[in-house]
C-alpha cells in the first residue's frame, strides 16, 4: 500500500515538475524578447518580374489532328507537376505532450496538381489545394522541391508557388475566349496520386457560375469539361489540341467526390492576370464596381417592377449600387439593365465578372445600359477595395517578440513565418488567422503587435486555423 501512495504522489510531483519547468522557460523567453520592436515592409518580389512565358505558335503542330491527343499530351505532361500539402491537425494540447515529449497534433498530407507556368520557377495551382499548408513540396522529374508561397487568390481558388529551378519546361499558354463549346480538350494532373495522368474530352460550357468559391468577391466564370476529372487533377492543365493552356482544373460537381461528367476550370484569361498579379505585387489587383449584378430573366424582372413581357432578356440587372462606389458615380442604379462592357455584350453575371476580372483600379469603363426601356451609356472608372483609385499594396509586419510575421486580411490578422516567440511557445500552426484578442475583434497587425508587447495579464484569443477550425488559446502574459 505505501509503495503504491509512493509511486502515485512521485507520478504527480513529475506532472508538476514538467509544468513548473515548462511555465518558467516561457516565461523567461518572454521577458528576454519583450524590448524588441517590430518591422513593417511593403511585399518585394525576390527578383525582377521575368514572366518568361511560352506563347501560342501552330507553326509546329501537326495539319490534321482530329481525335488523337499524343501531340497535345506529349507537349503539356512534362509542364505538370505534383503538389503534396502538408498540414497539422488541430489535436488539443495536453499535459501528456509535455511530459513525454508529444507534438499534441497530427502530420496530415494532401495531394494536387500544378503547371510551370515560367521557365524560372512560377508555378500555379489552386488555392484550396495549398491554403491548409504549413509545408509545400513539389515533385518534379523524379525531383522534390520546398516551394514558397508566393501569394494566393480565394476569388479565385488560385495560387502562385516558386521553386529555386531554372530551364523548366514552362507549358505553352493559349487564350480561353477562342475556346468553343464542342472542342476537344485534355486534362493532365496526378488523380489518386498517379501522375501525370492524360484524359479527354470536349468543352461542354462555358461562363458557367457553381457557387464554389468562398470569397467576398468571387469571380467564376468555368470552362465545363466533360474530361475525366478527379480528386489530385486539382490545379492540373486543361489543354486544346495543340498542347496550349486554356484553363487550370478546379472543382467537380459530384455526389461521391469522383468523376460524374462534370468538371470545371478557370480560363487562362482570367488566371494569367492574377499569376502576374501575385508575382508583381503579391496581391491581385481587384477593380471595383461598387454595385452587384444579378441575372435578368422573367422573374428579376418582376422583382423590379421592370417590363417581363419581352421577346429575350439581355444583360444582367444591376441590382444594388454601393453609394459611395464607382456605378454610384457614374450614375447608376438598381434596377439598370447592363448590356455591354465596351461593346462586349453581356448576358449573365459570369461574363460580367469575367470583364471585370481583366481590369485594374483606376481603369475606366463604358457601360451601356437600359433605364426606362430607353439605352443610355456612361462612364465608370473603377476603384479598388478600399475605395480609390491606387494599387494596393501588400504591407507585411515582422516583430521579434510575437516571433512571427503578420498580415491583415477579410477576416482578421494571419499570421505566418513562425520562428521563436511568443506564438511558438503557445503551439501555434502556420497560417493560423487571429479573430479575437480579449472579446475585441482584431484587424490591424499593428494593433496584435503593440498588444502582445505591452500587455500584462490573462489572455483568452480565438482564431481560426489553415484547416479552416476555430482554435483557442488562453494563456497569461507577465
Amino acid at each position: 500500500m505505501n509503495t503504491l501512495k509512493t509511486i502515485i504522489v512521485g507520478f504527480i510531483a513529475g506532472l508538476a515538475g514538467a509544468y513548473a519547468l515548462f511555465t518558467y522557460q516561457q516565461e523567461k523567453q518572454l521577458r528576454e524578447q519583450k524590448e524588441q520592436q517590430y518591422q513593417a515592409t511593403d511585399y518585394k518580389p525576390s527578383e525582377v518580374y521575368r514572366p518568361n512565358i511560352v506563347e501560342s505558335d501552330h507553326s509546329n503542330a501537326p495539319a490534321s489532328i482530329e481525335e488523337d491527343f499524343t501531340f497535345s499530351a506529349k507537349k503539356a505532361t512534362p509542364s505538370v507537376v505534383y503538389i503534396n500539402s502538408i498540414s497539422k491537425g488541430s489535436q488539443a494540447y495536453s499535459y501528456w505532450d509535455l511530459l513525454f515529449g508529444g507534438s499534441g497534433s497530427q502530420t496530415q498530407v494532401s495531394s494536387g496538381s500544378g503547371v510551370i507556368f515560367t521557365t524560372d520557377g512560377y508555378i500555379v495551382t489552386n488555392n484550396h489545394v495549398i491554403e491548409s499548408a504549413e509545408k509545400i513540396q513539389v515533385l518534379y522529374n523524379k525531383k522534390s522541391y520546398e516551394a514558397e508561397l508566393i501569394g494566393t487568390d480565394p476569388s479565385t481558388d488560385l495560387a502562385v508557388l516558386k521553386i529555386n529551378e531554372t530551364n523548366l519546361p514552362a507549358i505553352t499558354i493559349g487564350s480561353s475566349k477562342n475556346v468553343a463549346v464542342g472542342e476537344w480538350v485534355v486534362a493532365v494532373g496526378n488523380p489518386f496520386s498517379l501522375s501525370s495522368t492524360v484524359t479527354a474530352g470536349i468543352v461542354s460550357a462555358k461562363g458557367r457560375r457553381i457557387n464554389v468559391v468562398d470569397d467576398r468577391f468571387p469571380i467564376e466564370s468555368f470552362i465545363q469539361t466533360d474530361a475525366a476529372i478527379n480528386p489530385g487533377n486539382s490545379g492540373g492543365a486543361l489543354v486544346n489540341k495543340n498542347g496550349e493552356l486554356i484553363g487550370i482544373n478546379t472543382a467537380i460537381l459530384s455526389r461521391t467526390g469522383s468523376y460524374t461528367g462534370y468538371a470545371f476550370a478557370v480560363p487562362i484569361d482570367i488566371a494569367r492576370k492574377v499569376v502576374e498579379d501575385l508575382i508583381k505585387h503579391g496581391v491581385v489587383q481587384k477593380a471595383i464596381l461598387g454595385g452587384r449584378v444579378i441575372e435578368y430573366d422573367y422573374q428579376n424582372a418582376q422583382k423590379f417592377g421592370l417590363n417581363s413581357n419581352v421577346k429575350e432578356f439581355k444583360g444582367v440587372l444591376l441590382g444594388k449600387v454601393d453609394k459611395s462606389g464607382a456605378a454610384a458615380a457614374a450614375g447608376l442604379k438598381e434596377g439598370d439593365i447592363i448590356t455591354k462592357i465596351n461593346n462586349v455584350e453581356i448576358n449573365s453575371e459570369s461574363a460580367f465578372e469575367e470583364e471585370l476580372s481583366y481590369r485594374y483600379p483606376g481603369d475606366k469603363i463604358n457601360i451601356t445600359y437600359i433605364r426606362n426601356e430607353e439605352a443610355n451609356n456612361t462612364t465608370i472608372t473603377l476603384l479598388n477595395k478600399n475605395g480609390d483609385t491606387s494599387l494596393v499594396k501588400r504591407r507585411i509586419y515582422s516583430d521579434a517578440t510575437v516571433g512571427a510575421s503578420l498580415e491583415a486580411v477579410d477576416y482578421g490578422v494571419k499570421v505566418f513565418k513562425i520562428n521563436n516567440g511568443i506564438f511558438k511557445k503557445l503551439g501555434m500552426q502556420e497560417n493560423y488567422t487571429i479573430v479575437y484578442i480579449n472579446r475585441q475583434r482584431v484587424k490591424d497587425p499593428q494593433d496584435v503587435i503593440e498588444f502582445f508587447n505591452k500587455y500584462k495579464g490573462r489572455v483568452y484569443m480565438v482564431g481560426i486555423n489553415s484547416l479552416k477550425q476555430e482554435v483557442p488559446y488562453s494563456f497569461t502574459l507577465q
